[in-house]
């Protein structure tokens, strides 16, 4: 008895490191070139992602015809989210040692500071109407770190708490495209769970249970939720389910592997994911994949030498 809830605390640990991302440099300092590196299927539209394959992490687009760089800097650029209209990008930076949110153009140019505190301010998604951003502020009290959902009006610069009856943990939002509906990762004991949030009727509902589901991202017709749970091999899979919580179906089985990390293609045919055979996020090599949702074949789409993850597909 004793050694099953030794192991269950143990899965659960391992979950809570890759729902929330773990700061800090890679343990490589190797500058690799970047020279032939392209997506080994022909998909269309565009994904921006985050890679340590020069070193640190960085921003990068990756289209059918190639891969490109976006961020060069000696900090860490992170977690890049495509805006609703597809010409701007937010992503969370480190310059001047905590992270805060920033946006740029998609060659990397016109960057604008969007937050400023002393606080990480991380793990973000656009508001539908593309002019309110959702981020998560991640605090450390002693050797507890807390998290909450906030929003920022990039035109106000006003900031709200979204979801302040909720007296636990939140984290990780993304946005229904069709409906006034936020998708976010929460944590009442042990583990976390995927929950939605009405923002006009003000209340949530938990869609998983036990402590073992995050990363929840909307479909782009908003009626599905794709989103990462260990409940299967007790590392992480992509798993579907409607936007209610039902007909949850676990669409990458692959128990040697960590899944994490969905993102729809725009005609909700694929899904992209970054997938390793080590849980860590800062270990092992993290590789972009992609599972065709109606007949879950796993495709490899590009692997770097170094860790490819948050994709976002536009």
């Amino acid at each position: 008895m004793k050694t099953k809830i030794f192991i269950s605390i143990f899965l659960l640990i391992l979950l809570f490191m890759s729902c929330s991302e773990k700061k800090g440099k890679p343990d490589s300092d190797t500058i690799i070139d970047t020279p032939n590196l392209k997506a080994k299927f022909a998909f269309k539209g565009r994904i921006v992602f985050q890679s340590d394959m020069d070193g640190d992490r960085e921003i990068y687009l990756l289209t059918a015809g190639g891969i490109k760089k976006i961020t060069d800097n000696s900090w860490d650029d992170e977690y890049p989210k495509w805006s609703p209209d597809g010409e701007k990008i937010a992503y969370s930076a480190n310059p001047t040692g905590n992270y805060d949110i920033f946006i740029m153009d998609e060659d990397g140019s016109s960057i604008t500071q969007i937050t400023t505190s002393t606080k990480d301010e991380v793990s973000h998604a656009w508001f539908p109407d593309g002019k309110k951003i959702a981020y998560t502020i991640e605090e450390k009290k002693g050797f507890i770190k807390r998290s909450s959902l906030w929003m920022i009006d990039l035109e106000l610069k006003k900031k709200t708490n979204i979801i302040p009856q909720f007296r636990w943990q939140t984290a990780l939002p993304d946005f229904s495209p069709v409906s006034p509906i936020m998708g976010f990762t929460g944590k009442k004991t042990f583990g976390w769970d995927v929950y939605i949030y009405d923002m006009q009727l003000k209340k949530y509902k938990g869609l998983t249970k036990g402590g073992k589901s995050c990363r929840s991202k909307f479909s782009t017709n908003g009626r599905k939720i794709a989103y990462v749970s260990s409940e299967a091999d007790g590392k992480g899979d992509i798993w579907l389910m409607s936007q209610d919580g039902s007909s949850k179906e676990r669409l990458t089985e692959r128990n040697e592997t960590s899944d994490y990390f969905p993102s729809w293609s725009p005609d909700e045919k694929y899904i992209v994911f970054s997938s390793s055979l080590k849980h860590r996020i800062d270990r092992g090599n993290w590789s972009l994949y992609l599972v065709k949702v109606k007949t879950k074949r796993i495709i490899p789409l590009f692997d770097s030498p170094g860790r490819d993850v948050f994709p976002d597909w536009k």
